[in-house]
């Protein structure tokens, strides 16, 4: 199982040492896998419990990706093993997953995510709950369930509600991918840094003085990370997001998802970025866009931890409704790219059914997360 994750400690100057987690399935764009959660979370503990430790970086093996979301094709296969019915092992993974997402957001020490490549679903799951976010020049961000059936999880709730100009809603409807000035922008990272500079900065990580306390040890990282961020910075790519920031508001404003939806697929622009997140969202699961849609809007005011619970509730619902396993085939098995969506368009899906989705398939009292607590 320690395979799938490589772990080492680099020895600082003064006893103190960085925990270095790297995934490590570089031909799969390191697909976050249930044996890469279970080999995570336990050293993740360990590490955040060592006072020796000073800080953590999280990584991707290769150049390609940090992590290009969850290992869904072996989800897919789950779901076939269990037509119509729950899945035991969907329900497993992704209660995992954001119990890992959790401890990752909770961790108290520096944590470090190294947002290079593709970064995606699960992998910005990870990243997003870093204290210290590091994207690069070859970084492209995405929650692209709309794509597959699904929607966007691993605390989309609360990030996606967090980002300026309704971006969040518009993000999740359309799956559009983003680069590492509009994570920034959306408050997904930290710093900017270019990718030949990690070495470098894995170089000065072990030459800090670190503290004894997190909060200096916060500082101090910050501070480096920043001289990285200040000679990277004439690099740093243009951002589509904030430049449709004002297009974005105006289009995702009307009262209704059926408005929305049509306000911006419909609108007359000649703009590569805008027309592929268009593109995206005309081709996608109208269930998908309505999940989204009521995630974000009865989500608002949850807790990190009441928001994983109230994911977990909807994606243990999507794998036993069929929407995210004809998603799945469509574009990862078969790869026909031709979905059979359960409904044609926005306005034919089933009030019903979306009502379904939100009714948790437990109580309160025996839900899977109870063990997050509150925070």
């Amino acid at each position: 199982m320690s395979d799938v994750v490589l772990f080492e400690t680099l020895n600082c100057v003064n006893g103190k040492a960085i925990g270095l987690a790297t995934l490590n399935a570089e031909k799969s764009l390191n697909a976050l896998s249930g044996e890469m959660i279970a080999a995570l979370y336990p050293q993740l503990l360990a590490w955040q419990q060592d006072d020796t430790i000073a800080a953590v970086l999280l990584q991707g093996k290769g150049e390609k990706a940090f992590c290009a979301g969850g290992d869904i094709v072996k989800l897919y296969r789950e779901m076939c093993n269990h037509p119509d019915a729950y899945a035991p092992e969907v329900e497993a993974y992704f209660a995992n997953e954001y119990r890992l997402d959790h401890l990752i957001h909770n961790f108290g020490k520096p944590f470090m995510v190294w947002g290079n490549g593709i970064v995606m679903g699960g992998g910005l799951g990870m990243m997003v709950g870093g204290s210290h976010r590091i994207v690069t020049e070859t970084s492209r961000i995405a929650m692209p369930e709309i794509s597959i059936g699904l929607l966007p999880d691993v605390g989309g709730t609360k990030f996606l509600n967090e980002m300026p100009d309704n971006c969040g809603l518009f993000l999740g409807l359309t799956g559009a991918s983003i680069n590492a000035a509009d994570a920034k922008y959306t408050h997904l990272a930290d710093f900017f840094m270019l990718a030949t500079q990690k070495s470098a900065l894995l170089d000065k990580l072990v030459t800090i003085q670190w503290s004894d306390t997190a909060a200096d040890n916060h500082k101090l990282l910050s501070s480096l990370i920043s001289e990285f961020e200040h000679s990277a910075k004439p690099s740093m790519p243009a951002s589509p997001v904030q430049e449709h920031k004002s297009l974005i508001n105006q289009l995702t404003s009307a009262s209704t998802l059926t408005e929305i939806v049509n306000d911006i697929v419909s609108y007359p622009i000649e703009d590569k970025w805008f027309n592929r997140a268009q593109a995206a969202l005309k081709h996608g699961s109208a269930i998908s866009a309505h999940l989204v849609y009521r995630q974000l809007r009865e989500g608002k005011e949850l807790s990190l931890a009441d928001c994983y619970r109230f994911e977990l509730g909807l994606t243990v619902k999507g794998g036993k409704y069929g929407e995210f396993q004809e998603g799945v085939r469509a574009l990862l098995v078969d790869k026909d790219n031709r979905p059979n969506w359960r409904f044609e368009s926005i306005e034919s899906v089933d009030n019903d059914v979306i009502d379904w989705f939100f009714k948790p398939p437990w109580s309160a009292s025996e839900h899977p997360l109870l063990d997050l607590g509150t925070t």
